[in-house]
């Protein structure tokens, strides 16, 4: 399911957002032709770079530090845990790894583009070429690591792309129709209330089946030690709660003294001790606020610096203040997310006395429903991105259980689907250029260049920059 019909696409059914005319530019001199398509790749390629390691690099660099300040003693760290210093060769090998990516994706894409144009002709070829150029682009993910397996990545990438395709079909006279229901306002609600359901109940009932990075980001946000969700566990599951010990030693650790009874019904003692559920819910809602503010620093941050970049040396204070108001609400959104979580399946097991498996993927169902706190134009995002792992750890689910057909346990399935994805993204951004919000398409265009008109034959590749602003 896919969200309502972007703003984007009114002016072009009310026919109102046509450019004016304008005389085309300058025929290249002789010889320029020859060289441009080169010119193109390598600025393709240094710009996929610099998306690359700007974003992965920021990200990184903000980890560690708050690494590096962090206060806890060498003592209190596990045996075996990462140096910093391992952390920052890590980082940077990332922030290699990342840009070397892209920037080999862009140039491959417009590599492959350039030559086919070349040789078929641009307007002949222009219904394939970018499918086709999109799909041998995308093997350049393996630079990321041979042995690094992005399935969640490759999932949202082609979340992205059903959402793009859905969209063409929304406008289009002959599938309009048929995709009349995914203009379902609220969709993007429903997709992130259906990712709760299976990432939450995963997370407490079977963490293997979610990626490594996002379980950790998934413990610390929870808020809960591991043998607290180990006892829950124990209780779904109707086994023996061998633990207790363990459970009361870590609370007495926090300063809480509590007894827990090996009857008990309902695991409420174990997750919030000597806590009423009510309580429990405004507690762990400041204590996941002041936990989610430093996630979302350089989700705003970084793209301030990057795709704003020319607002922001104009208008500095008025990007600013969108980007600490915008930290402010994802932070709100995250924290009574982890919050709402605990307080849900608190509310069933309370009702029904009684703890199993379909309560805790009731009690998390409705926990998507705080996407409402975001603003409409991240709601997709953020619930494509959950929906993606929420994909990976089902199918993980199944194979575990030996249920998943054998086609789908392709070695680097994620290989696989992210050509796929992109190569329908790179069509839809060639050919159906209305579908993309504005934000997106300003990146694309300035990586790859704003596509010429398909009756110009002579231009062997896309308008500069210069000429690309005049066209918007």
């Amino acid at each position: 399911m896919a969200p309502a019909l972007p703003e984007d696409l009114q002016c072009v059914a009310n026919g109102n957002c046509a450019a004016p005319p304008r005389k085309p530019p300058p025929a290249p001199a002789a010889g320029d032709g020859e060289l441009r398509w080169l010119r193109r790749c390598v600025e393709a390629a240094g710009k996929g770079f610099a998306i690359g390691a700007g974003l992965k690099g920021g990200l990184a660099l903000f980890s560690v530090l708050v690494r590096i300040r962090s206060r806890r003693s060498l003592r209190s760290r596990k045996a075996g845990a990462m140096t910093n210093e391992e952390a920052v060769v890590l980082a940077l090998k990332e922030t290699l790894r990342y840009g070397l990516f892209l920037g080999t994706f862009a140039g491959s894409y417009v590599s492959v583009d350039e030559y086919i144009a070349a040789f078929w002709g641009r307007k002949r070829t222009a219904r394939w070429r970018s499918l086709l150029a999109g799909l041998i682009a995308g093997p350049s993910m393996l630079l990321t690591g041979p042995g690094t397996q992005h399935t969640s990545l490759a999932i949202y990438i082609l979340m992205r792309a059903a959402v793009l395709a859905s969209r063409c079909g929304i406008k289009s006279k002959r599938f309009g129709k048929i995709c009349k229901p995914l203009t379902w306002s609220n969709g993007d609600i429903f997709l992130m209330c259906l990712a709760s359901a299976q990432i939450l109940s995963a997370y407490i009932l079977n963490q293997d089946s979610l990626p490594s990075s996002y379980k950790s980001f998934l413990n610390k946000h929870g808020g809960k030690d591991l043998t607290i969700l180990q006892g829950v566990k124990d209780i779904v599951n109707h086994t023996a709660l061998n633990n207790l010990a363990g459970i009361e030693k870590y609370y007495k650790s926090v300063g809480v003294d509590i007894k827990l009874d090996p009857n008990m019904k309902v695991p409420c003692p174990i997750v919030h001790g000597n806590q009423s559920c009510t309580g429990h819910v405004f507690s762990f809602l400041l204590q996941a606020y002041g936990r989610a503010v430093p996630v979302y620093v350089p989700v705003y941050l970084v793209p301030a610096l990057v795709v704003h970049r020319q607002h922001l040396m104009k208008r500095p204070y008025t990007i600013l203040g969108k980007s600490l108001l915008g930290i402010a609400r994802s932070s709100m959104f995250l924290s009574v997310y982890c919050a709402s979580a605990w307080a849900w399946t608190c509310l069933l097991f309370r009702t029904f006395q009684s703890a199993n498996t379909p309560l805790v993927i009731l009690g998390t169902f409705p926990t998507g429903l705080a996407l409402f706190i975001e603003k409409k134009s991240r709601r997709i995002e953020i619930s494509l991105y959950c929906l993606a792992r929420a994909i990976e750890s089902f199918f993980t689910c199944l194979t575990d259980a030996g249920l998943c057909p054998p086609i789908l346990q392709i070695k680097r399935a994620d290989v696989v689907v992210f050509s796929i994805a992109t190569s329908i993204i790179m069509h839809c951004y060639a050919q159906e250029r209305e579908v993309f919000r504005s934000k997106y398409l300003n990146v694309l265009d300035w990586v790859f260049g704003v596509p010429p008109p398909l009756d110009n034959e002579g231009k062997s590749g896309y308008l500069p920059d210069d000429e690309a602003k005049k066209c918007q």
